[in-house]
């Protein structure tokens, strides 16, 4: 009987040019080692120490892969390249600052610190996926200083000492999202001259303050929950064009934002700002926007406008106690207060379309110098006193203008 040997002669062409290939590749990968421009990634258990896996990263930057554990250092760890990645096995990987002499657990900066050059600065620096920790005694938990396109995600720092993250003038583009920051004794995240900042999808819990934003452009913070801190929630000065929307800040025993020194161009907007020390205080603001946002059970001015600010919009928002309904106000709250809005020797100011509700002493309190050009508009007040009626207007054809 004649046999078929088709498939067998094709099994074997088959065979021949997988070999073939698997030969080629083995050849290059001999050759050259593999992908051209590879690096290979840095396993940092494989060095004595954290800060020698560091000093192995070439010029070129690269990965270093920190492994599960519990890693006490007693000197900052310094990381002086770009393009470097530097990641952990989430909170498994735990550095712990044991050093009690104020000194940061980890630094990144150029090699020639605050003096070098603009253009020889350090680019590109991601931290992810690990914990670090110091005590009373310790320093700033991670301090970058003139890093631009810094990014942390993931990271949890806490107990520190100083702050729990410092970005000193990281000015193009600095990101910090999906990170824990807590019980950092002074500030929780310290911007300082930084540019185009995203602040994302971070918790932040009983620092001192939360966020400090001075001296910067364009912050964008989105979605971050502030609570319990000992100071005030997000302080930012000397800051334009900025966006602060769709945070949770509650029970702060200072204030829940402040913007100061010259501050202008910004926006606050959609936060739930519920039992903190005091609300949105605007100390010296300018062209700035406040809407629809939610005070509630808040202590003293839930809204302040100061005398060095002017051109403000409020809009939307909801000033309320714990009233839920039927006569009945929200179970377990033994504290109704719930402060109004505060205007002191402000001008150029329109209040409209908001709800003022059960609040005290006032709906809209003025304080100290008469404050002009107010346009007070659409509102509805339920149980309340105001000082609205006695607020200078000044009407042009219908419009307010000095």
């Amino acid at each position: 009987m004649r046999r078929n040997l088709f498939p067998a002669i094709l099994a074997v062409v088959c065979a021949v040019l997988l070999f073939t290939t698997w030969s080629a590749r083995s050849d290059v990968a001999k050759s050259d080692g593999g992908l051209p421009g590879a690096r290979p990634a840095i396993d940092a258990a494989k060095f004595p120490s954290l800060q020698a896996a560091f000093d192995a990263l070439p010029a070129e930057g690269g990965v270093v892969n920190l492994p599960a554990g519990t890693f006490e250092i007693t000197e900052p760890l310094v990381l002086s390249r770009s393009d470097v990645l530097i990641q952990g096995a989430g909170t498994a990987t735990h550095i712990k600052n044991v050093n009690t002499a104020g000194k940061p657990a980890l630094v990144i900066q150029h090699p020639d610190g605050k003096k070098v050059k603009k253009d020889d600065r350090l680019w590109r620096v991601m931290l992810s996926n690990f914990r670090i920790t110091g005590n009373e005694k310790s320093g700033h938990g991670i301090e970058a200083i003139l890093v631009n396109e810094i990014l942390l995600q993931g990271v949890s720092v806490s107990y520190h000492g100083g702050d729990g993250v410092r970005l000193d003038f990281c000015y193009e583009d600095p990101r910090v999202s999906n990170c824990l920051i807590t019980y950092n004794k002074a500030t929780g995240l310290n911007l300082i001259g930084c540019h185009d900042i995203v602040v994302s999808a971070n918790q932040f819990e009983e620092n001192q303050d939360a966020l400090h934003c001075f001296d910067g452009f364009n912050l964008c913070m989105t979605g971050n929950c502030l609570d319990d801190h000992l100071g005030h929630g997000v302080v930012i000065e000397n800051t334009y064009g900025s966006v602060v929307s769709g945070n949770m800040i509650e029970e702060c025993n200072g204030t829940a934002i402040i913007l100061d020194r010259d501050c202008y161009g910004n926006t606050l907007s959609a936060n739930i700002i519920a039992h903190d020390g005091g609300g949105i205080d605007l100390r010296d603001a300018h062209g700035c926007a406040v809407s629809a946002n939610t005070f509630t059970i808040m202590k003293t001015h839930a809204l302040r406008i100061g005398p060095g600010s002017g051109r403000i919009t409020v809009t939307g928002n909801n000033f309320s106690n714990s009233y839920v309904g039927d006569g009945k106000v929200r179970r377990g709250t033994e504290d109704l207060a719930a402060a109004g809005m505060t205007l002191e020797g402000t001008s150029n100011v329109t209040v409209s379309g908001n709800l003022f509700a059960d609040v005290k002493p006032k709906a809209v309190s003025a304080e100290g110098e008469p404050s002009r050009g107010i346009l007070f508009a659409d509102n509805v007040l339920v149980d309340v006193e105001s000082d609205h009626g006695k607020l200078k207007e000044s009407r042009v054809d219908g419009n307010l203008g000095e």
